[in-house]
């Protein structure tokens, strides 16, 4: 049996939840907070929806953390509270020396915009290996932002390939010369004054909403479980990528059960690379 643990029963938990289960393709998914009701209530509104939207997905909920052993993999979300509080800070770290080793090899999915600390704490303090450290809301990002250029370009989101890079909060670093649509150079289908528009907006793409975040959590973990081919744009700490070592960024990289197999790093040109490191180097 495959299952999938999300550890708090907050909205991007529990959007989480709800993206993992409609896609049919996991057999049990564990919602775990503090809060047992919420935690089981949430579990069951999305279990009773399936007959409705079509899935059999077994979901439940509990405040047990030792059910999470064994998991494929484990989803770290936000907590069932007012403003639904994202894990993170020595509450956080605490929570991850306590589940990381229950969870054996799994990789551990970090749904939420304000972990990049928590991801480097996970690593450097908690030991936990850089490889199943992945941090999702930059696959929300870029997903946001392919649906711009799709607007512009008049195509589907599905036709575009972009990479998201730097750092969070705010300093990202979107490789146009690398960007592509339906396989043709992206510069090939958007004018300058195109591109320029699309520049303008990305900056205020962040940081994504809890729908987006579970989503993107979801489309992680899913890509963890199917081993998929395609790259995804990931949070992870640094290991010489642009340079730069134990800091956490963004780039791409290839998923499957173990975590991250690869990483790849974007032929950049000059105005790019100068733009990259002044986000590192932000951090």
């Amino acid at each position: 049996m495959t299952t999938v643990a999300i550890i708090g029963a907050g909205d991007i938990g529990g959007e989480c939840a709800q993206a993992l289960a409609a896609r049919d393709h996991i057999s049990h998914i564990l919602v775990i907070d503090s809060t047992a009701k919420a935690a089981s209530g949430k579990a069951l509104d999305i279990r009773q929806s399936g007959a409705i939207r079509g899935f059999h997905t077994q979901l439940d909920g509990t405040d047990d953390w030792s059910r999470a052993t064994g998991c494929t993999a484990c989803v770290i979300a936000d907590r069932f509270a007012p403003g639904s509080p994202e894990w993170q800070g020595e509450e956080g770290l605490a929570m991850i020396r306590q589940l990381a080793p229950a969870c054996n090899d799994a990789p551990l999915v970090f749904a939420g915009v304000m972990q990049s600390d928590l991801i480097a704490a996970s690593v450097r303090e908690a030991r936990v290996e850089r490889r199943r450290v992945i941090g999702s809301a930059s696959e929300a990002l870029s997903a946001a932002i392919a649906a711009i250029v799709a607007m512009e370009a008049g195509c589907s989101p599905d036709e575009v390939s972009l990479a998201v890079l730097g750092a969070p909060p705010g300093s990202f670093v979107v490789p146009w010369s690398d960007a592509s649509i339906g396989g043709y150079a992206l510069d090939r289908a958007l004018s300058q004054v195109q591109l320029t528009r699309i520049e303008g907006r990305v900056a205020r793409l962040w940081p994504p909403g809890p729908c987006t975040l579970g989503a993107a959590a979801a489309r992680t973990v899913e890509a963890i479980l199917d081993a998929s081919r395609r790259s995804y744009n990931v949070l992870t700490v640094l290991s010489g990528e642009f340079g730069v070592r134990d800091r956490v960024g963004t780039l791409p990289a290839l998923l499957a059960s173990r975590g991250i197999v690869q990483t790849r790093v974007p032929s950049l040109n000059t105005r790019e690379r100068v733009q990259l490191d002044t986000a590192l180097s932000a951090r």
